[in-house]
């Protein structure tokens, strides 16, 4: 199972440390999402990163970064976003419903299953199914190697995500959560979570 880091929506002092030391210690993924931002700012994140991690790189919006840089693909946040004109290269898309998982595989890399568990940034965000419906979807074949799990996923409950048959896990407040972005500089903690999750599915 893939583990996919989801960047923080804001941009930080140590992020480009962060990053690269995610990617050293076996990041199979990075998703660049900075929504409402200046593409001048994810420009610079990029020019601090090693290049040979840029084919790891999926890149939320500024579309035009992924071929400047060549990333590895763009995501559309939306499960009925259109493709950008004349965009040939690889995408993968965001669904909030099991019932579209089945149209938006036929073309996509691989689909985000939105809304999995409560939310950790935001505990507001209720899950949008229950364990049943997700055994079922799985059985059904609806949940596979190109669907993964989006939306509260954490060390408390990754197991799970693989175990029905999820192909990847994408981690965002579990991880963030673990640095404060405005008082430390030291982020061994957060370093030390992700590689209990890496081992978790391993």
């Amino acid at each position: 199972m893939k583990l996919v880091i989801m960047t923080k929506s804001t941009f930080f002092v140590e992020e480009d440390k962060i990053l690269a030391t995610l990617f050293d210690e076996g990041m199979d993924n990075l998703h660049l999402y900075k929504p409402g931002t200046s593409p001048m700012y994810s420009e610079r994140l990029l020019t601090l990163l090693p290049e040979n991690y840029y084919k790891r790189i999926t890149v939320h919006d500024h579309f035009y970064l992924k071929n400047e840089y060549g990333l590895a693909g763009i995501h559309l946040d939306q499960p009925e976003a259109p493709l950008p004109d004349r965009y040939r290269g690889k995408f993968s898309r965001t669904c909030y419903d099991i019932n579209q998982l089945k149209a938006a595989k036929r073309k996509a890399e691989y689909v985000f299953l939105g809304k999995l568990f409560t939310g950790i940034t935001n505990p507001d965000e209720q899950p949008a199914y229950t364990f049943d419906e997700l055994k079922a979807a799985s059985r059904q074949g609806l949940i596979d190697k190109h669907v993964y799990a989006l939306g509260g996923v954490s060390l408390d409950n990754i197991r799970m995500v693989k175990d029905l048959g999820f192909g990847g896990a994408v981690i965002c407040g579990d991880l963030w959560n673990r640095f404060d972005i405005h008082s430390e500089v030291d982020y061994k903690a957060l370093i030390g979570h992700f590689m209990k999750l890496r081992k978790a599915i391993s």
